[in-house]
């Protein structure tokens, strides 16, 4: 049953960013700063200055079993990437609070950032809001947006991933509607040269 709740959620999330097309492969990176889940600064220029390349990923919450599979997977693998000079961000509308429950159940060590206002989530065209119907369908099934972002804007992004080279150049995009459908660590490290 869960699973069909889940597949019927899909289809109607995956209509409801039919607009967000995300940044290609090729673009140039929009430059962002913002404080992590540690209270550190995380800064993309002087990220790039110091790393081979950054992985900048979006999730929608701590709610999101795909999302926290997803955060696993990345902190499974944090030491592969991280030797290879990698640096890894997730961003997310969820508040501070939340972004330690999602800690708590992915044990992710790197650096997450609430994106308040969205500005990030806008830069890079994953962003989206979920219209009334389709909030009062993940209210009945236990997700409410409204406290898990702290807000009634209801605007969640597209799970998208991007690898951003010290150019500032995006390498690397996974940009799928279908929020199931998430970059995998392999795709990521390969294109990393």
């Amino acid at each position: 049953m869960k699973k069909y709740i889940l597949i019927l959620l899909g289809i109607a999330l995956y209509t409801q960013v039919s607009g967000q097309s995300g940044l290609k492969s090729g673009s140039q990176a929009p430059l962002f700063s913002g404080k992590d889940n540690s209270g550190k600064t995380v800064d993309l220029k002087k990220l790039l200055k110091s790393h081979k390349a950054i992985v900048l990923f979006f999730y929608r919450g701590q709610w999101c079993p795909y999302c926290n599979k997803q955060i696993k997977e990345l902190q499974d693998s944090l030491q592969l990437l991280t030797s290879k000079g990698v640096y890894v961000i997730g961003v997310t509308p969820e508040t501070g609070e939340n972004i330690q429950k999602t800690v708590g159940k992915t044990n992710a060590s790197f650096s997450i950032i609430q994106d308040t206002g969205y500005q990030i989530m806008k830069a890079y065209d994953v962003n989206y809001r979920v219209d009334d119907a389709l909030n009062a369908k993940l209210k009945s099934y236990g997700v409410d947006l409204e406290k898990n972002n702290g807000n009634t804007d209801h605007v969640l992004p597209v799970p998208a991933t991007y690898v951003i080279a010290p150019s500032g150049r995006i390498i690397y995009v996974h940009f799928d509607k279908d929020y199931t459908k998430r970059a995998t660590v392999g795709a990521i490290l390969n294109s990393i040269n």
